[in-house]
């Protein structure tokens, strides 16, 4: 049987079965075949798992698959801030998108913004507070950052 010590952030030393990981890894790598991404094919087939991942895990932090939901996104986050990078988008004129494409006035949106302050904003004469774009954030259903100033 192969061993390898290993030293642990406790201090403990403890041995790893390397010839039981093997196994363990063929047989996984034979399902999800995770490596890290270096093309738009590999690209495509971690975010393929990656959303399968989050169908079955949810919000549950304690999933025992949220580890590797973890490490699949985090791939995928790297990726993309390095292939994919999009600047991003003023909050003003990202709010005037959201309502264009949703084909949304501003009154639509007067439970959450008055309309005189909704009218500033988006006559760059005012800018989004941290409050506010939490309400357009979850009104929205996106990050309320994308409302953030930079």
């Amino acid at each position: 049987m192969q061993t390898a010590q290993t030293h642990l952030d406790s201090g403990m030393d403890t041995q790893m079965d390397i010839s039981a990981l093997q196994v363990s890894w063929r047989a996984f790598d034979t399902v999800a075949h995770l490596r890290p991404i270096h093309s738009e094919a590999d690209y495509d087939r971690t975010v393929t798992l990656m959303n399968a991942l989050l169908d079955v895990t949810g919000d549950d932090e304690d999933h025992p698959l949220s580890g590797l939901l973890e490490l699949a996104a985090e791939w995928v986050s790297r990726y993309e801030q390095k292939h994919h990078a999009i600047e991003a988008a003023n909050p003003r004129d990202a709010l005037r998108f959201l309502m264009e494409a949703r084909g949304l006035k501003q009154e639509d949106l007067s439970a959450i913004v008055p309309r005189r302050n909704l009218s500033a904003i988006l006559a760059g004469k005012r800018k989004i507070s941290v409050t506010m774009a939490g309400k357009l954030g979850r009104f929205f259903g996106i990050s309320p950052a994308v409302f953030v100033p930079r």
